[in-house]
């Protein structure tokens, strides 16, 4: 994920894969050490630490045609693999790598004239990602306390699964996301491979199709500390407008418009199309419906030429027709942003978030798989075993 996150990045701030620049907007270079440090002869390099308990995926990254661009000694990672063990990820096997991560993380965080906060991209399924990434997070958190943390989660889904021990390790996890960090997006393999389905028209979806989709939100979220806009925001504003208590920061998230790739230039977009199929339930990329809940708090980033009145006027709109769905005790609850710069290729474009009480129907879930395995003791022994 955190390698297509850059291929979009880079892709909007015309950076080529060897770090050149070769874009044509002097918009792009404008905030362009937010994402990147300058290197020699004007080769910019992604501030990024890629982590992992075996030696395959960072190899695969290293070889991609990205690899160029990115730090050598930025890449960390064991020989022996986490096992899918939560307890392996945080007790024995990362504690051992994460203070060189730390070190790593520590030079890039001293590089920085304001730091803003970091993100963190894992799956909560697995045993690096879940176990290692809540230990890095504490570790953060401990070192950077008054900064902004914010996590992409893959949630297990319940039709794609590919650990028979994932509820233990998403369980374990989102107690320490709870905890530790300040906002959660949750993102879900089986909602992604419904878009693609469904609104892609892809017939054979493989993992970068997904990866992509989860990049174009990072790339969303991200966009006003990039580009100028009239209406900014930053991290730690969307934090503050998006989290009425502490613990309710886990954030359903949709991005507009998707579009089958054959039929984009039948269609031009209007704010009111990019609206509704903002809100509409099959473009959220979590397993949650949000019908089944209410929305505490919204907030919407769309990019491109748009003129300012429109754009409240349709989040009025939307906010008066579906009344029911937005809690009453927070009444003016969806914030907007709006920036200049639109994605590569479109002409307009809008990421939503919403902090939605629909996304218990998500830890309802793992938690139904994870109490009928825990009540049988099933597969204990590997947690119980590492301590």
């Amino acid at each position: 994920i955190g390698q297509k996150f850059w291929e979009t990045v880079s892709a909007e701030h015309g950076i080529d894969s060897t770090g050149a620049y070769v874009g044509d907007n002097d918009l792009q270079l404008e905030r362009i050490n937010v994402f990147y440090n300058e290197g020699y002869q004007g080769k910019y390099v992604p501030r990024s630490v890629m982590v992992d308990l075996e030696p395959a995926t960072m190899d695969a990254i290293r070889s991609s045609t990205y690899g160029k661009l990115f730090r050598p000694d930025n890449f960390i990672n064991a020989q022996s693999g986490a096992g899918n063990s939560w307890a392996k990820g945080y007790y024995t096997e990362g504690a051992e790598l994460v203070e060189s991560v730390m070190d790593v993380v520590r030079k890039e965080a001293e590089n920085t004239d304001c730091l803003q906060g970091f993100q963190l991209a894992h799956s909560l399924g697995g045993g690096t990602g879940s176990g290692m990434g809540s230990l890095l997070l504490s570790k953060i958190r401990e070192e950077y306390p008054d900064r902004i943390l914010s996590t992409y989660s893959v949630v297990p889904s319940p039709k794609v699964s590919d650990t028979v021990v994932e509820p233990y390790n998403a369980v374990l996890s989102v107690h320490q996301l709870v905890e530790n960090c300040d906002a959660t997006f949750c993102i879900d393999n089986e909602a992604l491979y419904d878009i693609c389905f469904r609104t892609l028209k892809l017939t054979n979806p493989g993992y970068g199709d997904l990866n992509q989709l989860v990049s174009a939100v990072m790339s969303g979220v991200s966009t006003s500390l990039r580009f100028p806009g009239q209406l900014n925001s930053d991290m730690r504003k969307l934090c503050v407008n998006m989290v009425p208590f502490p613990r309710l920061h886990f954030f359903m998230v949709g991005v507009a418009p998707l579009t089958a790739f054959n039929s984009q230039q039948y269609r031009n977009l209007s704010v009111t199309e990019l609206t509704s199929q903002m809100f509409d339930a099959r473009n959220m990329m979590a397993a949650a419906d949000p019908r089944h809940g209410r929305y505490l708090t919204v907030a919407t980033i769309f990019r491109g030429r748009l003129s300012t009145k429109e754009v409240d006027n349709q989040m009025l709109a939307v906010q008066q027709k579906n009344s029911s769905y937005f809690v009453e005790w927070i009444p003016n609850s969806v914030k907007t942003s709006l920036c200049d710069i639109p994605p590569v290729g479109l002409k307009m474009s809008g990421t939503f978030i919403g902090n939605s009480t629909a996304i218990q129907d998500l830890f309802n879930r793992v938690n139904q798989q994870f109490t009928a395995m825990f009540r049988r003791k099933a597969f204990l022994h590997w947690y119980t075993g590492e301590g």
